[in-house]
């Protein structure tokens, strides 16, 4: 019988910042804080973030929730961490991080990742005998607009050598938060997916390839030790366990990388059973029971936490970070002439106004390419834009036009992803900060042509899947019982009328990309020497 007095500290680290909460290992979130992380934009392909800015606002949150006393201390069993993926921090060998960490959105690497597919034959821009064996081995590829491991291992490897020569491990976001927590060198079989090095045909025994490892062009070394995501790696350093006034045996469960933990925090771990996570990415994933890749499509299935699965994940660059955009740059742009200060509820107004504004925006539509796409097209030179503004529109139609842009973008990604799974979704739990507005899950559901599910507290589904991965590491559940955890709090129907209206903009979205996405290659091409 599960004892509801036993909690984890989890740890959700996105782009936007760090989010902790106190979660029971039933997914009861009884604590909650956050604290922001800027980005850093470099050379305008580049993004960067510092890793001592990630520690600092974990710590801030971590302490900010335990001085809400919601529990006593000694009920906490364990401390589990779920954070953004595809980041690379390099180290030495005490631990010591030597740059800022090149995050997922980062694109310089693309230029020196061309030099390693160099060969007589390619295949879709890859090495065809590289190529071969990364999908046979791992069932993907490393991303030739530079935006995961493979590529910013390259870039410091090529652009930074000092660097490269004084790094004693690569880590992803992950791994280097487990570092120091427990200060042990580690990677889990999803955090190191997107350094293209492990052989993943066996789902429940990942190991290195050293013919991968060679076709990457960094040397073995610099690789960390394997973990399973459900493995205790350490106890809290005491230093740290100073820090929160935590004991210094709590243990530390490896985690998973945002994708994974939010697939279970969810509850969507039945084979097929679909999410949506919008947050400043996106992507639609579901576990499956099989190895598949499709590469034309940028779609695949990876290593996750959940035993003897797969998690197919379809990746687009850029989600709920358009609302934020235009919050922060449109609507409440500190430029020192208006006197315009954003609110708490901000993203409530924000969401108030797309409610209220018709279907269609009046014909104004909103391409949001912030940073370029990755699925159903990995084009780094595409970027958002507004089509068919007129002088009749105003701010209540641009809102409109960006929620309804973005899920026009996704449903993009719908059929490569029903083609993938041989079936098409009839109904989809959405999660992260975007599932919490009430009238973008109501356009995903018209644009779809699906229902779509939300669950209670959308946005901290990320920790409640590192509260169930951490309590699975205890043997406190297993992480398939986490699905009975999660409550749906509302379903939204799709309507006809506006479902028939978003088949019609559809077109007109992928018509534009196709007549664009020339024209953006002209206008950012030039950028193609640095990113492909």
């Amino acid at each position: 019988m599960l004892r509801s007095d036993q909690y984890i500290l989890s740890i959700d680290l996105g782009t936007s910042g760090c989010k902790v909460g106190l979660v029971s290992i039933t997914g009861d979130v009884v604590a909650w804080a956050f604290r922001p992380v800027p980005l850093l934009v470099v050379d305008t392909i580049g993004a960067e973030q510092d890793p001592f800015k990630w520690w600092k606002a974990f710590i801030e949150a971590a302490r900010d929730v335990l001085s809400q006393n919601a529990v006593p201390r000694q009920n906490i069993v364990a401390i589990c961490s779920s954070t953004q993926g595809e980041g690379t921090i390099a180290v030495d060998c005490d631990g010591n991080v030597l740059m800022n960490a090149v995050i997922w959105l980062d694109m310089r690497g693309a230029r020196y990742l061309k030099k390693e597919m160099r060969g007589a034959l390619k295949v879709a821009g890859y090495d065809a005998i590289k190529l071969q064996k990364w999908l046979r081995l791992c069932g993907g590829a490393p991303a030739l607009s530079g935006k995961d491991p493979a590529g910013h291992m390259l870039l410091i490897r090529d652009a930074f050598p000092e660097i490269y020569e004084k790094t004693y491990k690569f880590l992803n976001v992950l791994d280097f938060f487990n570092l120091r927590l427990t200060g042990r060198f580690c990677a889990t079989q999803d955090s190191i997916l997107t350094s293209w090095v492990t052989d993943n045909r066996n789902v429940d025994h990942i190991r290195y390839d050293d013919g991968l490892i060679a076709a990457s062009g960094i040397d073995k070394a610099k690789f960390p030790d394997l973990v399973r995501c459900t493995d205790v790696v350490g106890t809290l350093l005491p230093s740290v366990a100073d820090l929160l006034d935590l004991s210094p045996k709590t243990p530390v469960v490896a985690g998973a990388i945002d994708n994974s933990a939010a697939a279970i925090g969810a509850g969507t771990i039945a084979d097929y059973d679909t999410h949506l996570y919008m947050g400043s990415s996106s992507w639609i994933s579901a576990h499956v029971p099989f190895k598949k890749t499709n590469v034309m499509d940028q779609i695949t299935s990876v290593p996750c936490p959940v035993p003897s699965k797969y998690l197919m994940i379809a990746m687009q660059s850029s989600g709920a970070s358009n609302i934020a955009f235009l919050k922060d740059r449109i609507v409440f742009h500190d430029d020192g002439l208006i006197d315009s200060e954003p609110t708490p509820d901000t993203y409530r107004i924000l969401d108030e106004i797309a409610a209220r504004t018709p279907a269609g925006a009046d014909g104004m539509m909103y391409l949001p390419w912030l940073f370029g796409e990755r699925c159903p097209v990995d084009d780094p030179t595409l970027r958002a834009g507004l089509f068919n503004m007129s002088i009749e529109h105003n701010r209540e139609t641009l809102v409109r036009a960006v929620f309804e842009g973005v899920a026009l973008n996704t449903r993009w990604m719908m059929k490569p992803v029903t083609r993938f799974l041989g079936r098409r979704p009839e109904e989809i739990t959405m999660i992260g900060g975007g599932a919490m507005s009430h009238s973008w899950c109501q356009i995903f559901a018209d644009v779809l042509g699906v229902r779509i599910r939300q669950p209670r507290d959308p946005v901290k589904a990320n920790a409640r899947g590192a509260a169930f991965i951490g309590a699975a590491g205890l043997g406190l559940i297993n992480i398939e019982e986490a699905a009975r955890h999660v409550v749906i709090d509302r379903v939204y129907e799709p309507g006809a009328t506006a479902h028939r209206l978003y088949d019609e903009r559809f077109g007109l979205f992928t018509e534009l990309h196709r007549r664009l996405a020339p024209l953006y290659k002209r206008l950012n091409g030039s950028k193609g020497k640095v990113h492909g």
